[in-house]
């Protein structure tokens, strides 16, 4: 593709160049910058429209604030694109989420200017006032931006640092990019009040041009004379103002002028606590994202000039696709089903029974500790609750499933998308840690689908469930494409299945890696080790009859799940050993995520830098025999 013409651009080592170009040349430059940016991720794929519509802000930042001496943050970050490409990441955009590349979000490893880390959201106030913090007891650190989206600031953790750093009254920064869009639209009163802050007001460059001509007052007068003349009524105090901070706003976030005068005064006077309330369009400059439902939040590569993105045209339905049928299908069958998700709905495949059943979805925004207690004061009522949440995500309410679910007992379903390695979006979005941090909870159950029609299953099997929590997890991405049944049948609880039987070495699989320990028992078999395969569906309550059998039948039993240590492998030694099962002559193997966490990449790679490819588990089983050096077992790959 021939380069595109960026004569400003082209001037942009870092940020310290900004500061020595004119306005109309920052305004030229954020035009490049668009352009550069969807040339980016039309051939990388990655969040477009989040990038596309901070780029005049992005510049705006850069070109009024010292930066990295005063510290950016992005909350989520999935809008930094057009950050990196000024930070001096320019001529590595092209490797952008991929292995060994530039990651997706601000990354500390990365560069100077990602000061502090992020993918989940309503991170960056707390992280900004800590930096304040620092600042003001003597650390080299300037001043503090944080900027955060109208959905991250939904959630309570934002409130609660709004709460501490208004208390403060600190001098730090507060950017609120309000685009009306989350990844899904946004919900909530939140919203709705940014809605009333956006009432129709003057022009705001005329706005912008008071703020520089006002009289030398304090900031807080200032910001209310503007709002006067910008909203045409009285300066009442505004929910931000009411917590501490000086409120500016709202302001265009696509004009340059707006955006340098009301960032220049603010950086110039201020002296505590600021919030400068932003509008942006999310896919700004782009018609096909502008257009979007989603506003192009995640893409595969695409074409530029149609839009259109290059997918790859699965052999089987994702999973999430299966979850969302068989939930619309119980659904249908009880009306006590009732849905949650925390901003994710087309994500996790609710939305499919929310176009047929509206009033039992519930979109609780992000906000991840209220949707867990949420679904529990439901389960307490007597509905049958189904919390739909990333593995990732689901982190962020554990407390509540500790304490409000598990505790008492209540039936919460708890489906959890993206378990295992999620590949481009790396490290942050890994379902890593879900088997290790609900197997240890008393009176929960916790489930895995080792292929789709097992998903099918265990949807019907948490439907029917009500002696207490229930949990499932399947991975992101297209199943093995079997047959799906015409409604799914409930599970015995605490029971998994045998798929072959074998001799020598037990292979005993909790999850979606089910094909891989199918491909390993192949190779092994094709050179005479004989195998059982069982998909143990649960790794709580385990299946000890299942567990007792083959570790006496077997001479090795090897464990294998898409998590981390801590998960299903060590429950089943701890069994084992508690039953003097160890005792015997038996070698066991328990193969999960290592201890460390792993860079964005294709899923098979991120698998195999994890060792659990199929050839590793095949050279596990080996090991175990004790055969690997054998003359018939070469050194080559096994598969």
């Amino acid at each position: 593709m021939e380069q595109s013409h960026t004569p400003h651009l082209d001037r942009v080592a870092g940020p310290a160049d900004l500061r020595d170009l004119s306005d109309s040349e920052l305004e030229a430059l954020a035009h490049e910058l668009r352009q550069e940016t969807i040339e980016t991720v039309s051939r990388t794929g990655g969040h477009l429209g989040s990038s596309l519509g901070v780029v005049e802000l992005t510049v705006a930042l850069h070109a009024v604030f010292r930066t990295p001496f005063d510290k950016l943050i992005w909350d989520v970050s999935h809008q930094c694109y057009p950050h990196k490409i000024l930070t001096g990441r320019r001529d590595r955009m092209s490797t952008l989420r991929q292995k060994d590349g530039l990651s997706g979000f601000t990354k500390r490893t990365e560069s100077v200017f990602d000061p502090f880390g992020a993918a989940h959201s309503s991170t960056s106030i707390s992280a900004a006032l800590g930096f304040t913090i620092g600042r003001d007891m003597g650390q080299p650190t300037g001043d503090a931006i944080a900027v955060i989206g109208d959905g991250s600031i939904t959630a309570g953790m934002a409130y609660e640092a709004l709460n501490n750093a208004g208390a403060e009254g600190r001098r730090m920064f507060v950017i609120l990019n309000d685009n009306d869009m989350s990844i899904a639209p946004p919900v909530g009163a939140m919203n709705t009040y940014l809605n009333r802050l956006n009432a129709p007001h003057a022009s705001l460059s005329e706005v912008a041009q008071g703020f520089i001509a006002a009289l030398p007052q304090s900031l807080r007068e200032q910001a209310l004379a503007a709002r006067t003349r910008a909203c045409g009524g009285p300066p009442d105090a505004t929910m931000f103002e009411h917590l501490g901070f000086t409120y500016i706003g709202p302001i265009d976030g696509h004009s340059m002028p707006d955006l340098l005068a009301t960032l220049r005064m603010a950086h110039t006077r201020a002296e505590g606590p600021v919030l400068i309330h932003v509008r942006t369009i999310k896919g700004k400059g782009y018609a096909p994202a502008e257009a979007s439902d989603c506003c192009y939040h995640g893409v595969a590569k695409f074409d530029l000039a149609s839009g259109a993105q290059v997918k790859s045209k699965p052999n089987a339905p994702s999973y999430t696709l299966v979850f969302g049928r068989a939930l619309t299908d119980e659904a249908a069958r009880d009306p006590t089903i009732v849905a949650v998700s925390a901003a994710m709905p087309n994500g996790t495949g609710v939305d499919i029974m929310g176009k047929r059943f509206p009033r039992r979805v519930f979109d609780v925004g992000i906000a991840e500790q209220h949707a867990v207690t949420f679904a529990a004061g439901m389960a307490a009522s007597g509905l049958k609750p189904f919390c739909a949440i990333y593995s990732t995500f689901l982190q962020r309410g554990y407390d509540q499933i500790v304490h409000d679910v598990a505790l008492q007992n209540l039936p919460v379903r708890f489906a959890i998308d993206r378990a295992g390695l999620v590949g481009a979006d790396g490290a942050t979005h890994a379902g890593s840690f879900d088997v290790a941090y609900l197997a240890n909870l008393p009176n929960m159950v916790v489930m895995a689908a080792g292929d789709e029609a097992e998903l099918v299953h265990m949807v019907a099997t948490a439907a029917a469930h009500d002696a207490g929590p229930i949990a499932f997890r399947y991975p992101r991405g297209e199943g093995m494409g079997v047959e799906l049944p015409e409604r799914g049948k409930p599970l015995e609880i605490g029971k998994g299945r045998v798929l072959r039987e074998g001799s020598m070495v037990a292979l005993l699989s909790f999850g979606a890696h089910l094909p891989e320990v199918m491909l390993a028992a192949e190779a092994l078999e094709a050179r005479g080790v004989t195998c059982t395969i069982a998909d143990a569906r649960f790794a709580k309550p385990l299946d000890t009859d299942l567990i007792r059998q083959l570790a006496s039948h077997h001479e090795a039993l090897i464990t294998v799940e898409q998590g981390a240590q801590g998960g299903f492998g060590a429950h089943v030694l701890h069994y084992l050993a508690n039953e003097g099962l160890l005792e015997r002559r038996l070698a066991v193997r328990t193969m999960t995520l290592p201890d460390r966490f792993i860079d964005q990449a294709s899923p098979a790679q991120m698998y195999a830098d994890a060792e659990l490819s199929a050839d590793h588990i095949a050279r596990a089983a080996l090991s175990a025999l004790g055969i690997e050096t054998l003359s018939r077992y070469d050194k080559r790959a096994i598969i």
